[in-house]
């Protein structure tokens, strides 16, 4: 593992964390996502990591491997743990990857990677990788706007060239910031010819629903479930349609693996762990300080900060039932600390847009559909592996 550049400022443990009580854990299985460094060989222009200069401050690992040995053992040594290597560009510190996996055989392992680099990894590393979840934006020319020229073909190129080395799926990770996104760019991710094995997106997080552009995400969404609903002999591989419908058919799923709460993971057994060590629920928050819930160098971990309170409009929600919250991050800003402009620009479309889905898939009549899949395309529903790692609602 890297040696830091300078000693991490570490804040003091809150005295609650001490000796809590109540496992900051729910339930049996933890996502443990560590950042191997902030630094990317990318831009992206609507990285999240540039909120509060974060991108790129920290670009060697501040904690030992003896540290994260003792802080595993005494938080989760009875958990199931999943890896996710995560940053910037994990795979620019592939020593700390090689060093994780080596000393921690037992884990399962995920990769969220841009994947521009992905071809220089050596093949028992691939094998080992239960996902690796690639960063792309739709088609080439959106995806070469945001990233750079020529970016799109070079991960595509990458994973040809690695797919079969890789010992486990391929999700194409798509951030669905641009309006002019369309229905043909997106199938194509999960065409017969692609390499990839999943579609999910995510609704950027940012004030790009103005105008007539939910309308125009709705006719695409609109498509992409009819696409979805239009055979029953194979799946269309789309999770965020795929974790709706399971909800809608199964809602005590959610309650099951995530006692209730958001199916992202934050409120209950997602841990970013910072290349300095603090531990945030969110990794879109660890640039705000009241969000720190640990420290693998100070060894102590407590509940997460993002739950659920009734300043979230969510229990009144026709969508709650299978959304179960969606993303905490959005209604914190927008109803927790009352960010009107980020409620009207960002939280509530895309709460609407998710209320779109709902009532779309539901034309659809999703249990006589399910009603008439095979066995092993039912498991692809209910059991999907994929869901462990992504946030399901999008």
């Amino acid at each position: 593992m890297n040696t830091p550049l300078h000693t991490p400022t570490r804040n003091p443990q809150p005295a609650a964390a001490a000796d809590h009580p109540v496992d900051p854990i729910v339930g049996n299985r933890v996502e443990l996502q560590l950042l191997t460094t902030l630094k990317c060989n990318l831009k992206c222009s609507y990285c999240s990591l540039g909120v509060g200069e974060v991108l790129g401050s920290q670009t060697q690992i501040g904690y030992s491997l003896d540290d994260l040995q003792a802080f595993t053992d005494k938080y989760l040594g009875n958990k199931e743990v999943y890896v996710t290597f995560y940053g910037g560009e994990p795979t620019l510190n592939r020593p700390m990857m090689v060093e994780v996996m080596q000393r921690f055989p037992h884990w399962r392992f995920q990769l969220q990677t841009n994947a521009t680099l992905l071809d220089d990894l050596p093949p028992w590393m691939l094998a080992k990788l239960s996902n690796v979840l690639v960063s792309i934006d739709g088609g080439e020319v959106i995806t070469d706007g945001y990233r750079g020229r020529g970016i799109y073909r070079q991960v595509l190129k990458n994973l040809r060239q690695v797919r079969e080395q890789i010992g486990g799926s391929v999700t194409a990770r798509v951030t669905w910031g641009n309006p002019d996104t369309g229905f043909e760019e997106l199938d194509a991710l999960v065409a017969d010819d692609s390499p990839f094995d999943y579609l999910y997106w995510q609704f950027v997080a940012d004030t790009m629903y103005g105008s007539d552009s939910i309308t125009r995400r709705q006719a695409v969404l609109k498509q992409l479930i009819e696409r979805f609903f239009a055979h029953t002999d194979r799946l269309y591989p789309v999770i965020p349609l795929m974790g709706i419908v399971r909800n809608k058919l199964m809602p005590g799923r959610a309650r099951e693996l995530y006692a209730g709460r958001t199916q992202c993971r934050v409120s209950t057994h997602l841990l970013n762990v910072m290349p300095n060590g603090e531990i945030y629920p969110c990794p879109d928050m660890m640039y705000v300080p009241s969000m720190r819930m640990g420290s693998v160098k100070g060894n102590w971990l407590a509940p997460s900060p993002l739950q659920q309170t009734p300043a979230m409009p969510c229990q009144g929600c026709e969508a709650y039932d299978w959304c179960r919250g969606n993303c905490m991050k959005n209604l914190y800003l927008g109803y927790v600390k009352n960010d009107l402009r980020y409620r009207a620009n960002v939280t509530d479309p895309i709460c609407e847009l998710l209320r779109f889905m709902g009532r779309e898939i539901d034309r659809h009549d999703p249990k006589a559909w399910f009603g008439r899949l095979s066995l092993p395309v039912r498991r692809q529903i209910t059991d999907c592996e994929v869901y462990e790692y992504v946030e399901v609602m999008p």
